[in-house]
């Protein structure tokens, strides 16, 4: 008596042949059986053996219920392996069977893959579905063990088309699933919906998640609601997420969980929506959602990005309050924070409070803190930093070197920084673009310029490409020799180079200008850094309003001044003492007076060079009065000369600023 399984395969035989086998083709049937029957190794055949195989001669093979699923395979792919005749759609469709009755799911579906991918073999999925649907009429009265054949390979089929990104097929797969009432697993579903979110496919994700609740087939998950969320969270459309989920748990469909929340939650801190975290906190607590690890390294980078440092400290308290555990990247976060901050003291005391706690800092929170203390001249306690991490065995990297040769350089230990580069090259890291620039520009700071050179020209020797800041610090070493011109060539190659100016880029230059008293060019350059995108900051006027009051323009100046203002640019120390300067050495003491009471209530210190220019102010005599022209043709007056101002002048000066 016939099995189920073979009854089956007797069904699918007779359905793919319309009429009897031939004698000859029972006869090559039989051989190829017996010799993978008899064979040792079956992924062995003769290639003569198998050469011209009638299709009929392969379903007989395939589908007889004596050859067991290994040796089917065997069969099956030294058939792929000839060039003629390939085994066709039916031959694939009785192998898919005899897999499932072996349980064999994941090579089930790896012939499938590869019956819609495969260039060769590829038959379109539509040739698929009608077969699957020819089986699924022949088995409607049959076993139940038939019927779910059909189901898992349609529910395999779909999952093969969402896996290889075949989005239309697989809607189509799905389309005839629901129409026959056969079941798509959920977990099918999801894989859907993941690769729809990875190729960025927003609306036909909404809109397959919408098919899937308004079938009411399926039991949606939270995951695949978060999924969801978190698609449009990522377009911007934040509103819309919000709604979803409202609408979700309104129906009774689906209840958003912390982790659709903490997406949410996310998303507004992306977009810096204060009321948006303070709303979706608010629901939160409202539906008695508890708040996670996530939920709070989420707030603590919210709040420290803000600069308010104290609310994510009191967020870190509450954690600790609630014993939640904590980890090393919640440490690492408000340390990394703190050192931003300036407050090196609290991050060295979270630093040994995360050790107490037993938690093993990483490579990233020795990085952190190495960059505040030396970001605070504490090189010293770098060293100490650097020495525990290689003591506990965290592996060093070339940013934490970089970051001590750039603390090292600001304290001007130029010498010291060659010598890290040295032990970081023992070490097996190369030095990088970053590691050039800082040492160039450690160089430039001691007015060593043609060391400055020959490190970048090293750098390039070695095939290290340029990048913005090595640029900036050429062009800045040009400036600083006075050799305008070839800085302004180096500024034309950067392109070839394929590096684009930044704004420090052009600053650099404009300022140099100015100071060299070429304020038409500077004015250029500022011209077509606008005119490229960059918009001009703080230095960028600065620079221009010093080198205006230079050439005498303090009328011009005024009008950047204001023009500064209204972009909504606030100056600082250096704009404000240009300008005063300017006023005061043309005599207009009153409106340098008024600058600088603005600039006390702005909360900016004056230096001395203020209070010398405001003195300057009140005894300007034509006595001391140099003219001498401008690059505009215009007087220039030169009101260096100081001897006659008064110790008495300047004292009562800065009593006013002290009072003040």
């Amino acid at each position: 008596m016939c099995s189920h399984p073979q009854k089956t395969l007797l069904r699918i035989l007779n359905k793919f042949t319309s009429f009897p086998p031939t004698p000859q083709h029972l006869q090559q049937a039989h051989k190829i059986t017996h010799n993978l029957l008899g064979s040792t190794h079956s992924t062995e055949l003769h290639s003569a053996m198998i050469s011209c195989v009638a299709p009929h001669v392969t379903y007989r093979v395939l589908s007889d219920p004596t050859l067991p699923p290994r040796s089917c395979l065997a069969f099956f792919h030294s058939l792929r392996a000839q060039n003629k005749p390939r085994p066709d759609l039916k031959a694939h469709f009785i192998l898919l069977y005899r897999l499932f009755a072996a349980q064999k799911f994941a090579t089930m579906r790896t012939i499938l893959s590869s019956l819609v991918t495969d260039a060769e073999i590829r038959h379109p999925v539509s040739g698929v579905v009608s077969l699957i649907d020819e089986c699924e009429c022949e088995c409607e009265s049959e076993s139940e063990s038939e019927s779910r054949f059909v189901e898992k390979l349609c529910d395999m089929l779909f999952r093969v088309c969402a896996d290889n990104r075949m989005f239309q097929e697989a809607f189509r797969v799905f389309d005839y699933a629901m129409a026959k009432g056969l079941v798509i697993e959920g977990r099918s579903c999801f894989v859907l919906l993941l690769a729809l979110k990875k190729c960025g496919e927003v609306d036909l994700c909404v809109r397959f998640f919408r098919r899937m609740v308004e079938s009411g087939r399926f039991e949606i998950r939270v995951h695949a609601l978060t999924l969801v969320v978190d698609v449009l969270c990522r377009r911007g459309e934040v509103e819309g997420a919000k709604e979803l989920m409202d609408e979700m748990a309104g129906r009774g469909v689906v209840r958003p969980n912390v982790f659709t929340y903490n997406t949410l939650l996310n998303a507004c801190v992306v977009r810096k929506d204060r009321k948006g975290v303070d709303e979706v906190l608010g629901l939160m607590e409202k539906e008695g959602v508890v708040a996670s690890l996530v939920t709070y390294s989420v707030l603590i980078e919210w709040y420290a990005s803000c600069g308010r440092i104290g609310e994510a400290e009191k967020v870190f308290e509450e954690m600790r309050e609630r014993n939640v555990e904590m980890d090393v990247y919640i440490y690492t976060s408000m340390i990394s924070w703190n050192c931003r901050a300036g407050n090196v003291r609290r991050a060295s005391a979270l630093f040994d409070e995360m050790i107490w706690r037993g938690i093993v800092p990483n490579a990233h929170t020795f990085g952190a803190l190495i960059s505040g203390v030396c970001k605070a001249g504490q090189m010293e306690a770098a060293e100490i930093l650097l020495e525990e991490m290689q003591s506990k065995g965290v592996d060093l990297n070339v940013v934490i070197f970089n970051t001590m040769m750039d603390g090292y350089c600001k304290r001007g230990m130029i010498d010291e920084a060659f010598r890290l580069q040295v032990i970081m090259e023992r070490k097996g890291f190369e030095a990088d673009v970053f590691t050039y620039s800082i040492l160039a520009s450690g160089l430039c700071k001691l007015n060593r310029y043609d060391e400055a050179k020959r490190t970048l020209n090293v750098m390039v020797e070695k095939g290290v490409a340029p990048n913005v800041v090595t640029c900036t610090t050429f062009i800045e070493i040009y400036c600083k020799e006075g050799n305008l011109a070839e800085a302004e060539r180096f500024l034309r190659n950067m392109e070839k180079m394929g590096v684009v100016p930044n704004i420090v880029t052009y600053n650099t230059l404009i300022d140099a200008y100015s100071k060299k008293e070429k304020v038409k060019r500077a004015h250029v350059l500022k011209a077509e850094m606008i005119e490229k995108g960059l918009l001009p900051d703080v230095f960028t006027y600065t620079s221009l309003i010093h080198g205006e009051c230079i050439v005498g323009r303090v009328d011009e100046a005024l009008k950047l001044f204001n023009e500064m203002l209204l972009k909504g640019t606030r100056g600082n120390v250096k704009t404000y003492t240009a300008m005063i300067s300017g006023l005061s050495k043309e005599g207009r003491a009153d409106e340098a007076f008024k600058l600088y009471d603005e600039m006390m209530r702005m909360g900016l210190t004056p230096d001395d060079r203020v209070f010398a220019a405001l003195v300057g102010s009140l005894h300007k005599s034509s006595s001391h009065v140099d003219v001498k022209q401008n690059e505009y043709g215009e007087p220039k007056i030169d009101t260096s000369d100081t001897s006659s101002w008064s110790n008495q002048s300047l004292t009562i000066l800065h009593r006013k600023a002290a009072r003040t």
